[in-house]
């Protein structure tokens, strides 16, 4: 295995070089691994035949070099669907038949300065599924309504934010998360309600007693199964949110009292 071979298979994701103006101008070859599709059939290729039209706004803002935050270098983080012809059975159908696949985009600008000079974004791009989320004692996993209220959370939350399961039911995420990262939490919410699938980005989540952790949260929208007859097309209507979050750190201000939801009460 080569050097680069090992990065990409660290990565989890494949690497993509798009113009400003959305060409496709080269994709790593481990690409038909995660979506089905080869280099050679989408090199050249606009970006924006492949992937979801409700996406393209955002991607071309993060294209962009008129952005407030888009000199060359800056940074890049956002979501994206494409066209995925890899089945959940590892079947490959064709392009007709392919379904969507949200990928985490993370990227810089650069500069080409040998030959003619090219402007284009970098990025790596890394499926988002909560199936292969590897579960360890610094995690927990919760279900929730889709306006992020708690209907179910696992024990091991009581070990780690010291929440007991039961008296976290109908509280929203939104009243665990530090006042400050409200807006990392918003812009999760409004991928996953589009997209179906999100990941937080690193916040703060307030701990019973006083003081916060800084956590990551996967989460996907879990459907009811597609029904076959009348209206197979029509999209199924969403059961929950199901979470995964990753503690972080350990507690940081432990003194502090940030939210009434944090007292203990009944002490």
């Amino acid at each position: 295995m080569g050097e680069t071979d090992l990065y990409l298979r660290i990565l989890g994701g494949f690497v993509v070089v798009v113009t400003t103006e959305g060409d496709m101008i080269y994709l790593s070859d481990n690409i038909r691994e995660y979506m089905g599709l080869t280099q050679v059939e989408l090199m050249g290729h606009s970006i924006y035949d492949f992937t979801h039209p409700s996406d393209h706004k955002e991607i071309r803002d993060n294209l962009d070099l008129t952005a407030g935050r888009s000199r060359c270098g800056g940074l890049r983080d956002f979501l994206m669907r494409m066209k995925c012809t890899v089945t959940h059975r590892g079947r490959t159908v064709n392009l007709r038949s392919a379904s969507w696949r949200v990928l985490q985009c993370r990227g810089c600008l650069k500069v080409c300065v040998s030959g003619p000079s090219l402007t284009c974004v970098l990025f790596t791009c890394q499926p988002l599924s909560l199936t292969h989320t590897l579960l360890h004692t610094h995690t927990f996993t919760s279900h929730h309504s889709m306006d992020m209220r708690f209907t179910y959370c696992d024990q091991r939350v009581t070990g780690l934010l010291s929440y007991r399961p039961e008296e976290l039911l109908g509280v929203s995420m939104y009243d665990l998360c530090h006042t400050l990262d409200l807006h990392t939490l918003t812009k999760s919410h409004l991928n996953l309600c589009s997209k179906g699938q999100s990941v937080s980005g690193v916040y703060r989540v307030l701990v019973r007693g006083g003081g916060y952790m800084w956590a990551e949260t996967h989460s996907a929208v879990i459907s009811k199964p597609r029904p076959t007859q009348p209206h197979p097309s029509r999209p199924s209507p969403p059961l929950f949110v199901a979470c995964v979050t990753y503690i972080l750190s350990g507690v940081e201000e432990p003194t502090q009292l940030l939210s009434l939801g944090q007292m203990n009460r009944g002490e």
